[in-house]
This record gives structure tokens, sequence and C-alpha cells, in this order.
């Protein structure tokens, strides 16, 4: 785990500052957890971009008929559930 060195003053409107309580209160995580979450899942940690590098190239690598394109919604839907958090 990271240390966390950085301190970052940030403000939000009441409605989603009530949706990061709830949240909060809901997953019993810290509002400042579920930030870094949020800034994770927009920008990508390290960790998940290299396992969507890894799922680009398998799938880039997959064997498939010359005369076929490829079926790009099932593809953006392999990359979703080969970066998904769990995902082997």
């Amino acid at each position: 785990m990271a240390v966390l060195s950085h301190r970052t003053q940030l403000l939000l409107d009441d409605e989603r500052h009530r949706r990061l309580e709830r949240e909060a209160r809901r997953t019993g995580k810290s509002v400042g957890s579920l930030v870094r979450e949020a800034i994770d899942l927009r920008f990508g940690s390290e960790e998940l971009i290299e396992r969507r590098r890894e799922a680009a190239a398998r799938l880039l690598a997959a064997p498939r008929p010359d005369d076929q394109e490829p079926d790009w919604a099932k593809v953006e839907q392999e990359l979703l559930d080969a970066t998904a958090p769990g995902y082997q």
C-alpha cells in the first residue's frame, strides 16, 4: 500500500458531499478512500493500466479469421471484464 504523504483540500457542493457520505456509511470506507478510488478509476492506477495493456495484447494476439471484422462491443466487454477488480 502506498504511503499517504500529500494532503489536498477539496470543495464539494452539498449533493456530491451527501453522495460521498452515504457511500462511506454504506461501505464502511472513509470519504478519503472513496475519493482515492474514484481517482484511480478515472485516471487509472499503474496496476490497472498494466492489466489493461496485457488484456489488450491478449485480445489482439487471439487468432481470428482474416475475413472477419472483430465484434468491437464484445472486445470492449472482454477488456472491461479482464480489467475488473478481482480478475485473475
